[in-house]
């Protein structure tokens, strides 16, 4: 048995073994990404760096920038001509001015700060071990809840998070449409496991990590099995009721995976490869995107910085494209228990690929990328408790609605009494998560829910139902659950804890 693992950015597992395999169906190609010739990665020049260069939409436009591209030294990787965004690589180090200088050019500049031969080179950042209690709480589930109510998962007696916000009883009247697709935009879905199978639409899944769309067989499933992040978040909204393991919020919905993390142990997540996942979950029919993940290397992109302006440009495009294809875009408020309605907080966790630096943030100016753009049904995390979890951020303005996220601070009432959420990690197994990472998918799979009982809901139609049907418990009159050092602003409608509320799937489906 794995011992109890803890993820700063990606929370806490602890897998239980259980194996099977299933058959996976066609892919096709996104129609609005028009790779060109000549876009090989120059992988033997060590200075060679990736860029976002936006620009407007019209033919000659973009033509010309492309032509601009090559004058300036760089090679243009994939153009996304729907929403004029250039994703190019240079190893000029004065690319990014050039371009900004280029006729119809609106925002230009690098979407990482070291060179593109350096992923995976050094360890800071890196993913944090740590041992722990636990590690036999999901097998004991098993043997706890044998004999439990009509129609439960073996596991089910662990999954405080769906009797909290009553998808257990929500799936009794209605399990989710499987004409509903959510788009898990992570490290990856492994599609084999036996929760997941029956569940997954392969022709809605691709691999964008190289920030254009590869939709090779079996290209969205994670490159290591310890890339669990993605499997977990997929089996919280989808994991089908089945008489095996768990049971996700949504069990009769579809959900596919879009692998957008680097292939190396911290699986840093760039612009480029965010891009390339709205557009295409747009382009593929997908209603749903869940974004349990920032934007890397910066935990918040500043307008006032060049390049860090590009990155918003670009992300903004394409997740405000998803949202005219009718796709609504929920994302995780992030971990750091920042006020991101504040007058400004420190971090000192930027850029996470090279050497971070100590920097003073406005959240009004310096966002978490995608959870603070318009239009995203941004969540914060609570825990089995119900109160704000320790580590989640918050703030009046910007947190949308809240879900179960998990905190080792707030003990369940399971066998176990494990705070974590529990859910599917590659290989067939299963583990323990915290984080809003895990709150994320809770929505997500809602939002999938009012999807299905209201098929030609638009995205902000959709994002009115999840704020209208959730309940808001107020800001706590005594911080619990480790939220002493965060102050709730805000009363019972909305708050800066839980937005509008915390989501409750049976009143989605009543």
């Amino acid at each position: 048995m794995a011992q109890l693992r803890s993820l700063l950015r990606l929370g806490l597992a602890v897998p239980v073994a259980l194996s099977l395999t299933a058959s996976l169906g066609s892919l096709a190609v996104p129609a609005s990404a028009t790779p060109l010739a000549g876009a090989a990665v120059q992988a033997g020049d060590a200075r060679l760096q990736a860029y976002v260069v936006n620009t407007g939409t019209d033919r000659r436009t973009i033509a010309e920038v492309q032509r601009a591209v090559t004058a300036a030294g760089g090679t243009v990787v994939v153009t996304y001509d729907a929403i004029g965004v250039v994703v190019a690589h240079s190893a000029n180090p004065d690319f990014g001015r050039r371009m900004r200088a280029v006729r119809g050019v609106q925002s230009a500049g690098a979407t990482r700060t070291a060179p593109l031969s350096a992923v995976g080179t050094t360890d800071r950042g890196a993913v944090r071990y740590l041992s722990g209690a636990g590690a036999g709480a999901a097998a004991n589930a098993a043997k706890a809840s044998d004999g439990g109510s009509p129609g439960a998962e073996p596991l089910e007696a662990e999954q405080w998070d769906l009797r909290a916000i009553g998808a257990d009883r929500a799936a009794e009247v209605n399990p989710g449409s499987p004409d509903v697709t959510v788009a898990v935009i992570d490290t990856g879905v492994d599609d084999t496991h036996p929760d997941l199978a029956a569940n997954f639409s392969p022709s809605q899944s691709a691999n964008c990590a190289d920030g254009k769309a590869d939709t090779t067989y079996g290209s969205w499933r994670p490159a290591d099995p310890d890339y669990f992040h993605g499997t977990h978040v997929a089996g919280t909204i989808a994991a089908a009721r089945n008489g095996i393991g768990v049971a996700g919020v949504a069990p009769g919905v579809k959900v596919s995976g879009i692998t957008v993390s680097q292939p190396t142990p911290r699986q840093l997540i760039y612009a480029e490869s965010v891009v390339c996942a709205f557009v295409f979950a747009a382009d593929h029919g997908v209603q749903i995107t869940n974004n349990s993940y920032y934007v890397d290397p910066w935990q918040y992109n500043c307008l006032d910085d060049p390049d860090q302006k590009a990155i918003v440009d670009a992300v903004d495009r394409a997740q405000l494209y998803a949202q005219r294809k009718g796709t609504l875009n929920v994302a995780g408020a992030g971990n750091a228990n920042h006020d991101l309605d504040s007058d400004g907080f420190a971090d000192g966790r930027s850029p996470n690929d090279s050497t971070p630096v100590n920097r003073t943030v406005d959240p009004h100016r310096c966002w978490d990328l995608p959870a603070q753009l318009p239009g995203v049904v941004t969540v914060s995390a609570t825990g089995a408790k119900g109160v704000k979890s320790s580590y989640s951020n918050y703030g009046l303005g910007v947190i949308d609605v809240a879900a179960p996220g998990g905190d080792q601070y707030q003990a369940s009432d399971t066998p176990s009494r494990h705070g974590g959420v529990l859910s599917t990690l590659p290989n067939g197994q299963y583990g323990y998560e915290q984080g809003t990472s895990m709150a994320t998918p809770h929505v997500s799979g809602v939002a999938a829910l009012l999807k299905s009982a209201h098929p030609h809901a638009t995205p902000a139609q959709l994002q009115a139902l999840l704020k209208a049907q959730a309940d808001n418990p107020g800001c706590p009159a005594v911080p619990e659950g480790g939220t002493a050092d965060a102050v709730c602003a805000g009363g019972k409608r909305v708050n800066g804890f839980y937005g509008f509320g915390i989501v409750n799937a049976l009143r989605a489906v009543e």
